[in-house]
């Protein structure tokens, strides 16, 4: 039996794009989840396709190479623990467990200390891009040990967004600095989110431009320097 390259614990809308996109790139990717329709889902929806839906978590792990590198895609917080307590023990020293959600840093720092003295290698990892930005390219924030990132560098270089030839993923440095890279990217996104909510606001209520202008004034705001994915949805 082929062994998949990667597999993906989590298989909601970040996750089945994410996988999609790594497999559009060349990799086999086996995909998990506690919800058996998205599991049915994954592994019926595209056929033909490089993609191994697992049903179990024993099936999962087995189906991958080693090192095995698995990419957790869930919420923050408390469903983070609860996957990796469902892992852990049946990962091997050198395999490598990656958080692709948006935890906080200093979680990140707690699981990477807790992990490593199991020998798993943990990677913090921030994602951006949203749903499209999953599928045809994120950029990629990864955090933990020097050796981990030689270790992902191939897939994440190959799934990334590419600027200007260059992939937009690079190596934060140790444990939660990836994470820390995504919270400070976040904040300042959000900052642009303000900025243009309240610019929407002035031009509408306070010198009365109706939908149809304010169309306009935006559209030429994104073909010059303020072009970009915030201005153009807006």
């Amino acid at each position: 039996m082929t062994k998949a390259n990667f597999g993906l614990m989590g298989l909601g809308v970040m996750g089945h794009m994410l996988a999609l996109n790594m497999e559009r790139n060349g990799f086999c990717v086996a995909g998990y989840d506690l919800d058996a329709e998205k599991v049915k889902a994954f592994g019926t929806k595209y056929p033909g396709k490089n993609l191994v839906a697992c049903a179990t978590l024993g099936e999962f792990l087995a189906t991958l190479e080693r090192p095995r590198r698995v990419m957790m895609m869930v919420p923050a917080g408390k469903p983070v623990d609860a996957a990796i307590a469902s892992i852990q023990n049946c990962l091997e020293p050198g395999d490598l467990l990656i958080d692709g959600g948006n935890s906080y840093f200093m979680d990140t720092e707690r699981r990477s200390r807790e992990l490593e003295a199991s020998g798993i290698i943990y990677i913090g990892t921030g994602v951006s891009g949203g749903e499209y930005g999953a599928l045809w390219g994120p950029a990629i924030m990864p955090g933990g040990q020097p050796e981990a990132w030689e270790l992902v560098k191939p897939i994440f270089e190959a799934i990334s967004a590419n600027v200007a030839g260059e992939p937009c993923v690079a190596y934060m440095g140790p444990r939660g600095a990836g994470h820390y890279v995504k919270m400070v990217h976040n904040g300042i996104e959000y900052g642009d989110m303000q900025l243009i909510a309240e610019a929407y606001d002035i031009l509408h209520r306070g010198l009365g431009l109706d939908n149809a202008c304010l169309h306009e004034v935006f559209s030429d705001w994104n073909h010059g320097e303020l072009e970009s994915y915030l201005i153009e949805i807006t």
